[in-house]
Order: structure tokens, then C-alpha cells, then sequence
């Protein structure tokens, strides 16, 4: 075994990917399985492409039906990985959805959704993950999914629930990796920057032309880029890294 992988190595390991199905999700998932570790994905629907791209490679992948935001099935989701696995050692909390509107064409009960889905969702995966690790001893690493939309305002696009919602993920890792840091749980966060994902296609033209200027690298970056960050926070190479957001955005916070 390589000094690399010694670090960064994530054989033995069983990782959670919530919204594994598609995007960011799936890269990331795919990404955690070539280093090692046996992945369970998460979501409301399937994540077929996910699960036969990870074991066609030769990894180990399954996948169990949850809505994060649905405390008895996120309990019940856990305690069957548990059984088939037998231990829950990184999670990397993913599951969001986003609304481009501006607040006065935005609903209360749509503000609530994304709240819900993007910041109530990834603490009742982070509370009920961190209890299984507590009980059985589990030295694990929670990766909460932010967005550098937590720290900035995005323009021309309005989107005050999606950044309220990333920004209190922020401060949500930061209280849970002190609240746990003595049981030996590590929370961390990652926010991205504008990422070229199949949602992003979606994007109207006239906001990815506002972007692109405001890049100091003038392009978006791709899912497989955020890999080296995750890993690095999922492995032994971060083992005092707790309570930090990584922004990885081209330095589009910069300015």
C-alpha cells in the first residue's frame, strides 16, 4: 500500500451518499467506491446508473429508498445499512433541491420546502448518523453539502431560500463538529461553486452568460473537481479537520 493511499485510502469503509442518483451525487459516490469504500445511496427515487456504473468497476454499491426529510425513514434506512453492513463510517449529506425566484414570486410553503429538503433534511441525517456512531464507537466523518451561496450572494439569479438554507448548513457543521469532536465525529462542510451538472443545463442562457465573466477561471467546474476535497475530509488525511467549510469555486469568492 502506497503512503497515498494510507491517507487517503478508504478500504473497509461504508459511505452514505444522500442524492446519489444524479449530478454531484453521483460523481462523488462514484468516486468514494474507486477509493475503497462500499457506498449506499440514498434518495426518494432510484439510482440505477449510480449503483451499476460503481459495481461494473468493481466496487460494492446498494442502494436503499429515503426522504431525508422523513425522520422514520432516515431511522429505518440506518438501521437496515447497519444490518447489511455492519458499521456507517462516512456520509456525505447531498440531498437539496433549489428554487430561482425572487422573493416576492416565492411562497411561503416553497421557502419551507427548500429549508426543509436542504437544511432540516441534512440535520436529521447528521443527528441519526451521529447517534449510531456514538453507540457503537465509530470514529466517522460527516460531509455536510453547503455551497458557496452560503457565504455570497448570487447575481443576477434570486435565490434567498437556497442561500439562507446553505448558509445555515454552515453554521450547523461548525456547532455539531464541536458538540461531537470528543466522541471523535468529524463534520465538515463543502461549498461549491457553480458546477456544470445536468441540473445546471437547465439554467437559463442569460444567467450562465451574467457567470462566466464573474469567474476568475471563466468556466464552471466539473463534479469529478470536488472529488479530492471529499476524499480528503472522508479519509484518515483530515483527522484534525472538523468544523471547516471547503469552498472549491475557482476563486469566484474571491472577488
Amino acid at each position: 500500500m502506497s503512503y497515498l493511499d494510507e491517507l487517503f485510502g478508504l478500504n473497509g469503509k461504508v459511505a452514505i451518499v444522500t442524492g446519489g442518483g444524479r449530478g454531484i451525487g453521483q460523481v462523488v459516490a462514484e468516486g468514494l467506491a474507486k477509493s475503497g469504500a462500499k457506498v449506499v445511496v440514498l434518495g426518494r427515487s432510484g439510482a440505477d446508473e449510480t449503483i451499476d456504473s460503481i459495481t461494473k468497476a468493481g466496487g460494492k454499491a446498494y442502494f436503499i429508498a429515503c426522504d431525508v426529510t422523513k425522520e422514520e425513514q432516515v431511522d429505518a434506512a440506518l438501521a437496515e445499512i447497519m444490518k447489511r453492513s455492519g458499521s456507517i463510517d462516512i456520509v456525505f449529506n447531498n440531498a437539496g433541491i433549489c428554487m430561482h425566484q425572487g422573493t416576492f414570486e416565492a411562497t411561503i410553503e416553497e421557502f419551507r420546502e427548500v429549508i426543509d429538503c436542504n437544511l432540516t433534511g441534512e440535520f436529521i441525517v447528521c443527528r441519526a448518523v451521529g447517534k449510531i456512531m456514538i453507540e457503537n464507537h465509530i470514529k466517522g466523518s460527516i460531509i455536510n453539502m453547503a455551497s458557496m451561496s452560503g457565504s455570497i450572494v448570487n447575481i443576477p439569479q434570486w435565490q434567498c431560500s437556497y442561500n439562507a438554507s446553505k448558509a445555515a448548513v454552515i453554521h450547523m457543521t461548525r456547532s455539531l463538529a464541536a458538540e461531537w469532536a470528543l466522541d471523535g465525529i468529524r463534520v465538515n462542510s463543502l461549498s461549491p461553486g457553480y458546477i456544470a451538472t445536468p441540473m445546471s443545463v437547465d439554467t437559463p442562457q442569460e444567467l450562465k452568460d451574467a457567470w462566466i465573466p464573474l469567474m476568475p477561471m471563466h468556466r464552471m467546474g466539473t463534479p469529478e473537481e470536488l472529488i479530492p476535497a471529499v476524499l480528503y475530509l472522508a479519509s484518515d488525511a483530515s483527522g484534525y479537520t472538523t468544523g471547516s467549510d471547503i469552498i472549491v469555486d475557482g476563486a469566484y469568492t474571491c472577488i
